[in-house]
C-alpha cells in the first residue's frame, strides 16, 4: 500500500502510527495515512505558533508564497486529481476540476488588494480600521470535497497572515497530505501543516489552547461540538454546515431547460455537495413533464469507477453514507414514495446507488426534510407560489437555493424571499473565489470566499489619531 507523510514544520512525518483508506469504487482499502499522536499534534500547534511572527510580518512575501503554491499544485493537477478519485469517488474531470479550484483560490487571494480602510478623516482626527490576523488556525475539512475545501480555508487565512494545521477527513486524507508534500518548502516551516488521523484528532484539534480561530466544513451535529470546544477559548469560528437547498420551478419555466439544470446540481458528486438541490418544487400543471425529463436523465448516467473514461456518476465516499441513503430511500417508499428511477444499491463491489427521483413524496418524509447527502432527488408539486415558498423555507437549514424560470428579473425579486445564504436564478452551485459563500440559521456561521472570507481570519484593530491636543480625552 501507498503511504504519505504529515509536514510539520517543514519536515514530512511518517507518524508512529497509521490507519486504511479505502478506494470507494472498490469498497477496499489502498493506500495508508498517518494517525496523528497528542505529540504529534503539539508539534504541529507549535510549529504554526513559532512562524506567525515572523509570516504576519510581511505581505508582500505572502503574496509571493501564495503563487508559488499555486504553481507548484497546478504542475501536479493530474496526479493529484487520479488520488482524489481513488480516495473520494468522483470522476476524474471533477477530481482535476477541484484541484484546479485550489489553484484558482491560491491565485486569487495572492491577487486581492487588501488596504486600510479610513473610517474618518477630518481636522479632528484620522481613524484607521486595520484588519490584523489572528495567529494558528485549524482548518478542518469534510470528505465530499477535500481538497477544493480546505483551500478556501488556506489561502484566505495565509494571506491574512495567520498560519494554518489543517486536517482532513479520516476518510480523504491523502490528497490534502500530498499537497502538504509539495508545499513542504514553498512556505516557511510551521506556516502550513497538515496532519491526518481518526477521532477525536479534530476535537483535540480544536480544544489546543494555542488554536485561536478554526474554519470548520461538515455536518450541523458536528458543527456544533466545534463551536462548543471554540466557546472554551473563546476561539473565532466559521461553520460552512449542512444544507437543504430547494429548488423551485416557476410556471413559466422551460421544463427541459430547468430539468437540465437541476438534475446536474443534485446529482454531481451523487448528491454529496453541501449546497446541492436536494428538493424540487414544481407547478403541478408541469410536474408530469418535470419528473419524465429528471428520470430520462436518470436513466442516461454512466456510474462507474471514475478513473474509468466515460464514467459520468461515481460511488457514495463510504458504506456509512450509503446506508443512510438507502435507509432514507426505503422509509420514504414504506411511507407511500414512488420510485420513478433508480432506488437501489448497483450490484458489485463499492459504494455504488443509482441515482434516484421520488415522487409522492411529503414535506414531513426524512427524504425531504433532512439532508440526504446522496443521489436521491424528491420532486414535489405545488398549487400555490407563497406555499411553496413557505415550504421551501420550513427548515431549520438555509444553505443555497434556487429558482427557475423563464423571466430571470421575476426570480430575482422572488429570490429575496427565500431564507438562504445565497439564492441562485436559473442556476446553482454557481461557486466562485470572489463571491461569499455562507449560510443562514442552521447551516453555518460566518461566510468564506471574497474579501469576507479574507476577514473571517483577522481582528479588527482600530488606529485613532486624535489631532486635536489638549482636547478634554487626549
Amino acid at each position: 500500500m501507498s503511504n504519505y507523510s504529515m509536514t510539520i514544520g517543514g519536515e514530512l512525518i511518517s507518524g508512529s502510527a497509521t490507519f486504511a483508506v479505502e478506494d470507494p469504487a472498490l469498497g477496499a482499502a489502498f493506500a495508508v495515512a498517518p494517525n496523528c499522536t497528542d505529540s504529534e499534534l503539539d508539534k504541529a500547534v507549535a510549529a504554526a505558533e513559532a512562524a506567525f511572527p515572523r509570516w504576519r510580518s510581511d505581505d508582500t512575501a505572502r503574496r509571493s508564497a501564495l503563487l508559488a503554491a499555486a504553481g507548484r499544485v497546478e504542475e501536479r493537477v493530474d496526479e493529484l486529481g487520479a488520488l482524489l478519485t481513488r480516495e473520494q469517488g468522483r470522476p476524474l474531470a471533477e477530481a482535476i476540476g477541484e484541484i484546479r479550484s485550489a489553484v484558482d483560490w491560491l491565485r486569487y487571494y495572492a491577487g486581492l488588494e487588501v488596504s486600510v480602510e479610513v473610517l474618518q478623516d477630518n481636522e479632528y482626527a484620522r481613524v484607521e480600521l486595520l484588519r490584523e490576523p489572528i495567529g494558528p488556525v485549524a482548518a478542518i475539512t469534510p470528505w465530499n470535497a477535500p481538497v477544493g475545501l480546505a483551500f478556501w480555508k488556506v489561502a484566505p487565512a495565509l494571506r491574512a497572515g495567520n498560519t494554518v494545521v489543517v486536517k482532513p477527513s479520516p476518510y480523504t486524507p491523502l490528497t490534502t497530505l500530498r499537497i502538504g508534500e509539495l508545499l513542504a518548502d514553498v512556505f516557511p516551516p510551521g506556516v502550513l501543516n497538515v496532519i491526518s488521523g481518526l477521532d477525536p484528532l479534530g476535537a483535540k484539534l480544536s480544544a489546543h489552547h494555542a488554536i485561536r480561530k478554526i474554519s470548520f466544513t461538515g455536518s450541523t451535529s458536528s458543527g456544533r461540538k466545534v463551536a462548543a470546544a471554540a466557546a472554551e477559548g473563546l476561539k473565532r469560528v466559521t461553520l460552512e454546515l449542512g444544507g437543504n437547498d430547494p429548488a423551485i420551478v416557476l410556471d413559466d419555466a422551460d421544463v427541459e431547460t430547468a430539468a437540465a439544470g437541476i438534475f446536474g446540481s443534485s446529482m454531481i458528486n451523487v448528491g454529496q455537495i453541501c449546497v446541492a438541490v436536494k428538493r424540487t418544487y414544481v407547478p403541478r400543471r408541469l410536474y408530469g413533464d418535470m419528473v419524465s425529463a429528471l428520470v430520462e436523465r436518470a436513466k442516461a448516467v454512466r456510474i462507474g469507477n471514475g478513473l474509468e473514461e466515460g464514467t459520468t456518476h461515481g460511488p457514495l465516499n463510504n458504506q456509512l453514507q450509503l446506508e443512510r441513503v438507502e435507509g432514507l430511500v426505503r422509509n420514504a417508499v414504506d411511507a407511500g414514495a414512488t420510485v420513478a428511477a433508480g432506488g437501489s444499491r448497483i450490484d458489485g463491489p463499492g459504494f455504488f446507488y443509482a441515482p434516484t427521483i421520488l415522487t409522492d413524496v411529503t414535506d414531513s418524509m426524512p427524504v425531504v426534510a433532512e439532508e440526504q447527502f446522496g443521489p436521491a432527488l424528491p420532486v414535489l408539486p405545488y398549487d400555490d407560489l407563497d406555499d411553496a415558498i413557505a415550504r421551501a423555507n420550513a427548515t431549520h437549514f438555509g444553505l443555497g437555493s434556487s429558482i427557475w424560470t423563464s423571466d430571470a428579473d421575476r426570480g430575482a425579486q422572488l429570490a429575496r424571499r427565500i431564507a438562504a445564504g445565497t439564492t441562485w436564478v436559473n442556476c446553482h452551485l454557481y461557486l466562485l473565489p470572489h463571491l461569499p459563500f455562507g449560510g443562514v440559521k442552521s447551516s453555518g456561521l460566518g461566510v468564506e470566499n471574497g474579501p469576507w472570507g479574507l476577514h473571517e481570519f483577522t481582528d479588527m484593530h482600530v488606529v485613532y489619531k486624535n489631532l486635536v491636543p489638549g482636547t478634554p480625552w487626549s
